[in-house]
């Protein structure tokens, strides 16, 4: 039987996806769902001064609807050769994000897979609230390539929802992150069906455990930039 998870979704245990009707809520669900999510993209605008430059390719690893690959490209549109590519693995994901780009020629949505997408050199690479969903035996691999591509003094932006550091703290956060929900007006049934839905879909590492990652893919510069509970940013630097 599906669950009932809020804005009108409906979704299997342990069957979250992106496709079809949740593309077409997503904007509004996330927003809901992940505290300080717009916060987050206008810190990662402001990040960008330091690394996007005339001629840099900027990169969104799992980019959703494109929102805030369009951000960016309009928050750095005095420098107009710089070429803006979001990727996501789901077809009606970026069948959204084209329907933002307008006639934005230097902006670019490919439905691919970035574990084996073959990428250039860049300067500045975004993954906002992925990895999380990346198989945990995949995840570092994908730290050593994107580490490997990106330009010395190049900047990861790496959102994530993290798990704390032992039972107690989990269960404060846990509990605090449900509040938020029912303010945000989801019912106890949609948020137990949300984390149903969830199940062996999205697996959180640890502060440490996304930290390991991104020391044995060779960061050696790297400091969390956003933090609020159970949802971080990381700007890592090569």
């Amino acid at each position: 039987m599906d669950n009932i998870v809020g804005d009108g979704l409906k979704v299997g245990n342990a069957n979250w996806n992106f496709k079809g009707k949740v593309s077409k809520n997503f904007d509004q669900h996330v927003a809901k769902s992940v505290p300080h999510y717009l916060d987050g993209q206008d810190l990662i605008c402001q990040l960008s001064d330091y690394f996007i430059k005339h001629d840099s390719i900027c990169y969104e690893l799992g980019c959703a609807t494109g929102t805030l690959t369009m951000k960016l490209a309009e928050h750095n549109k005095h420098k107009p050769n710089v070429r803006y590519i979001g990727i996501d693995v789901e077809p009606d994901m970026i069948d959204r994000a084209n329907e933002k780009k307008n006639k934005q020629s230097n902006v670019e949505f490919i439905t691919d897979d970035i574990l084996q997408f073959d990428f250039e050199s860049s300067d500045f690479v975004v993954a906002y609230y992925t990895i999380q969903f990346i198989r945990p035996s995949e995840r570092q691999s994908l730290f050593d390539k994107i580490y490997k591509m990106l330009k010395w003094g190049g900047a990861l932006i790496l959102f994530e929802k993290v798990r704390a550091c032992d039972a107690r703290f989990q269960d404060i956060m846990t509990g605090i992150y449900n509040d938020f929900k029912l303010r945000n007006g989801y019912t106890p049934d949609e948020i137990m069906g949300k984390s149903r839905s969830l199940r062996g879909v999205l697996e959180p590492f640890s502060t440490n455990g996304n930290y390991d990652l991104l020391k044995r893919a060779g960061f050696v510069d790297y400091m969390t930039v956003m933090k609020y509970v159970c949802f971080e940013g990381v700007l890592a630097i090569k």
